[in-house]
């Protein structure tokens, strides 16, 4: 797989200027070659949720316009598939495309909005974590896969890009499930290596120009980047996208997990960099997500292990007095530990995995992520 990654300045989302931009994107990574007239090809974006583009949520529409409109002019038929958190169904699909400013969009450049929520299981060959899961159907037959996906923090794995963004590609209320089956970090991360590597996009897109920062990838705060990436490996744009906001690409555990595999590169320097430098774009004092790796409770003796892992484990927290009430978290728990009490969310912590559903889902970002710290003392 290729390691080149195209990383642009890129100020705003000015249609003209966007198009330019991904016109140049095409022609770095000889894209352009790549398209034939008549071909089907399925634009990922990230629509986690029903948001406004300026919240730094879901992909920005204008973004998706421009990729699609390069698409188009290759003679290529555009669709745009997406399965957000909850049940996935036709209402819910449309509920979201056009909550996310997606469904005018479409019209205006003659788009297909993907909302007949078809999915089937598939085995997913060779493997390490997960050999067997559901996919939604255009992901499955179309003839190229562009990965269009939101540089953010995430409470639970640190880094949503390219590679996590593929996660959206299994239907709704079995992302929970998953979550259940894997609710550790490093068994979640190997699951996403397992899709991504699977599924194999042809090409990724980062939209870094408005980024999240802070408790992402929906509870986090818009920060302006002003950078558009693009490369044919998920990993290397994701290895470029992690650095270029402070984090150590190694630290982030499904970017660590595709090197062991051989899949990708897990150093900026180790890619082909094409117009910009991870340096020159850097953001200083980026936020991370609050959720951080407990690693140093390997360095404690083993008999204080279990208690320590149980104070220092992240968790999620209800603002009570702000909670509406609206089920969403209860809905998307994978454990079915949250109820709804006197119009209030309650979460039974004995049966949470702290896998942070809730804390993504919440449209009223109202859950919080804490964490007791043995530094205080």
């Amino acid at each position: 797989m290729s390691q080149r990654v195209w990383l642009s300045r890129c100020g705003g989302y000015a249609p003209e200027e966007l198009l330019r931009q991904v016109e140049e994107a095409f022609d770095a990574l000889g894209v352009w070659e790549e398209l034939k007239p008549g071909m089907q090809v399925v634009i990922k974006p990230n629509l986690v949720m029903s948001s406004k583009p300026d919240a730094a949520i879901a992909t920005h529409p204008a973004l998706v316009a421009a990729v699609g409109k390069c698409v188009q002019k290759a003679g290529a038929d555009v669709i745009i598939a997406e399965s957000p958190g909850g049940p996935y169904t036709p209402a819910a699909m449309k509920a979201v495309f056009r909550g996310c400013g997606y469904a005018d969009m479409a019209k205006e450049c003659g788009f297909t909005l993907y909302t007949e929520c078809k999915s089937r299981e598939v085995s997913l060959p060779g493997a390490v974590r997960c050999r067997q899961l559901s996919v939604v159907e255009p992901f499955l037959t179309r003839d190229y896969l562009i990965d269009l996906a939101k540089l953010k923090t995430h409470s639970m794995v640190g880094y949503s890009g390219a590679v996590k963004n593929l996660f959206g590609t299994v239907p709704g209320l079995q992302k929970p499930e998953l979550h259940c089956r894997f609710p550790e970090k490093q068994p979640f991360s190997e699951m996403l290596v397992d899709l991504c590597d699977f599924l194999k996009p042809d090409l990724c897109f980062l939209d870094g120009i408005l980024a999240m920062e802070g408790n992402g990838p929906t509870g986090g705060s818009p920060r302006k980047v002003g950078v558009l990436g693009a490369s044919k490996s998920p990993y290397a744009l994701d290895v470029c996208g992690a650095a270029l906001i402070g984090l150590e690409p190694e630290s982030v555990l499904m970017l660590k997990e595709a090197h062991r595999r051989g899949l990708g590169p897990i150093v900026p320097e180790e890619c082909e960099l094409l117009k910009e430098t991870v340096e020159a774009l850097a953001q200083p004092n980026f936020v991370k997500a609050k959720a951080s790796s407990t690693d140093f409770l390997d360095r404690l003796p083993k008999f204080l292990r279990p208690a320590a892992k149980k104070l220092t484990t992240p968790t999620p927290k209800i603002r009570k007095k702000e909670c509406v009430g609206c089920g969403k978290c209860a809905e998307s728990c994978p454990q079915h530990t949250i109820t709804i009490r006197d119009g209030k969310a309650v979460i039974d912590y004995k049966q949470c995995i702290r896998c942070f559903c809730c804390h993504e889902m919440c449209p009223k970002h109202v859950i919080d992520i804490r964490r007791w710290s043995l530094l205080h003392f």
